[in-house]
């Protein structure tokens, strides 16, 4: 039998077979929507009864295409979708037309600082060499959109390495930032997902200032890190006046809803130079029970 070549399938793609369907003649029976291979049948998928299938369907297809890319970590960075690039932060406080307005503008136009740190962080990110195996590491990851999102991708570009954006659709059109790698630009239809896809390969997490969205992803991650259903790895908050204005989490130690301890998920940092060094420092020592957490000035 050594002499003799064992096929390798014995059944056609499915490529090849959606190829033959759709070169079918047409008959008022081939024609009909029945007719159709399931698989390319948009409407059959977009079926309520279908709902399993296409969670299926995008968790699976950014798994595959990440996994080919060679990616083995990500560096996550989440953030506002409305903090302006600093050369942009003038022209916000200039168009706003009243007093409220012009305090939200000058608000925002402080924190565009905080464009160029996240633009930093993912430059440094993407410069980490790969592991062993050849997997890339630290692959700077974003939700796609614009603002810090932006300066996350534009980073990496910036160092000439790819990037990850995860967008999704809203009933208002958010399209990729120009610095997402194209071919590493996916677009998700349910939020579960998307934000399973965000911590799937993610070794460490940056969380710049934001709204609900930044919130949303922060606190599900916090809450997954706390209740042990995923292991601990460096959480940066950036920006600790805004986080310790915004959120009290001093305060919800002192009415029992959180334990002190769980203030030691997360640091906060103000610069990239800074949360880098205290990555490396957290996976030099590999100690999972690393303080995340300055400790308390003594009193005086």
């Amino acid at each position: 039998m050594a002499h003799r070549k064992i096929p390798q399938r014995v059944f056609s793609r499915a490529k090849e077979d959606a190829a033959v369907a759709n070169a079918a003649t047409e008959t008022p029976q081939t024609v009909s929507d029945s007719y159709k291979l399931a698989f390319q049948d948009s409407d059959f998928l977009l079926r309520d009864d279908l709902r399993p299938i296409r969670f299926q369907l995008e968790l699976l297809k950014p798994e595959l295409l990440l996994e080919e890319a060679n990616i083995g970590s990500t560096f996550v960075i989440y953030g506002s979708a409305r903090i302006p690039e600093p050369a942009k932060a003038d022209a916000l406080v200039e168009s706003a037309t009243t007093d409220k307005q012009r305090r939200v503008a000058e608000r925002l136009r402080a924190k565009s600082r905080y464009y160029d740190e996240a633009r930093k962080l993912a430059q440094i990110a993407s410069q980490c060499p790969l592991d062993a195996a050849g997997k890339r590491q630290f692959v700077v990851c974003s939700g796609g959109g614009p603002s810090i999102m932006e300066a996350a991708n534009r980073g990496a570009q910036d160092v000439g390495a790819e990037s990850i954006g995860l967008n999704i659709v809203l009933p208002f059109e958010q399209t990729p930032n120009p610095y997402v790698t194209p071919h590493l630009s996916f677009q998700f239809h349910y939020f579960a997902l998307r934000k399973m896809h965000f911590l799937l390969r993610a070794r460490a997490v940056a969380a710049f200032p934001g709204g609900f969205g930044t919130f949303d992803e922060l606190f599900e991650l916090l809450t997954l890190v706390q209740t042990g259903k995923m292991a601990q790895l460096p959480i940066f908050l950036f920006g600790k006046e805004f986080w310790q204005r915004i959120v009290n989490f001093d305060g919800l130690v002192e009415e029992g809803v959180i334990g002190e301890a769980d203030l030691n998920l997360f640091r906060f940092v103000e610069t990239a130079e800074e949360a880098w060094d205290k990555l490396n420092l957290y996976y030099a020592t590999r100690d999972r029970v690393h303080l995340h957490r300055d400790p308390a000035p003594r009193e005086s």
